[in-house]
């Protein structure tokens, strides 16, 4: 198990060479009252007073409910600025208007709300001269469970080499919320969905292998595909002459 106690040392200096390095004045994030959010949520408060926890319930009943009440849990003990914006009439709005021009699938419907908590979240951050900060975990990015350019998209994440495990642990560490810990982690993109279901597998499966290399060899198999198949989420986009890096 690492040391929490130096993991929280190092990634509180972390944010704080980020925010200097930007000349940025502070930090806004999206409080989806889970796991992930309410750890990153807790180490940006830790490293900087000026800290804004953006709720954007869309659609889900589950975003208006559990997930609200839990991230406002987590924002009160831990003395979080919060806001809540409601992205149901956006979404409705845009799908409405590209209905017109294609028949989305549910995947492509769903992929709106991620893409729309960007858009939030970035206008918010430039008004207050704010950063970003991301709040997906090692596990999900191994895999490619996250959105591109939705909650894919930040200036910085400070948790992103922690697995879903090490990020219980921290929590736990912490003293969050209980109900963060216990409760089955979920985007809440749609009603009944759940990260393993919509996985195929568990994330203490996706662990075993990434942190000890071990575990059945079908799903192995089906780690390192969604790996291979994903690759395009985790890196810049390819431009013509190579130059994806400043000189």
């Amino acid at each position: 198990m690492r040391n929490y106690q130096q993991e929280l040392q190092k990634r509180v200096a972390f944010i704080q060479e980020q925010l200097a390095s930007a000349h940025a004045n502070g930090i806004v994030f999206g409080n989806s009252g889970g796991k992930d959010s309410a750890l990153v949520g807790i180490l940006c408060k830790k490293a900087c007073n000026n800290v804004l926890g953006v709720m954007m319930p869309c659609q889900s009943k589950r975003n208006f409910g559990e997930d609200m009440t839990d991230g406002l849990a987590v924002a009160e003990q831990f003395g979080i600025e919060t806001m809540t914006i409601d992205l149901t009439k956006a979404k409705e709005v845009i799908t409405n208007q590209l209905q017109k021009a294609a028949e989305l699938s549910e995947m492509a419907q769903a992929n709106i709300n991620p893409r729309l908590r960007m858009i939030t979240l970035y206008a918010l951050a430039q008004n207050r001269n704010a950063l970003v900060a991301g709040t997906g975990n090692r596990s999900e990015r191994h895999v490619g469970y996250f959105t591109k350019w939705g909650d894919g998209a930040f200036d910085f994440n400070p948790i992103a080499d922690l697995t879903v495990r090490e990020v219980y642990e921290f929590l736990q560490f912490l003293q969050a919320p209980q109900n963060i810990i216990v409760k089955a982690p979920s985007a809440g993109l749609f009603e009944g969905q759940t990260d393993e279901a919509e996985l195929g597998m568990t994330y203490a499966q996706i662990d075993d292998y990434l942190l000890y290399q071990k575990g059945d060899a079908a799903i192995i198999q089906q780690i390192d595909q969604a790996y291979h198949k994903s690759r395009h989420k985790r890196q810049m986009p390819e431009i013509y002459g190579g130059y994806n890096h400043e000189s």
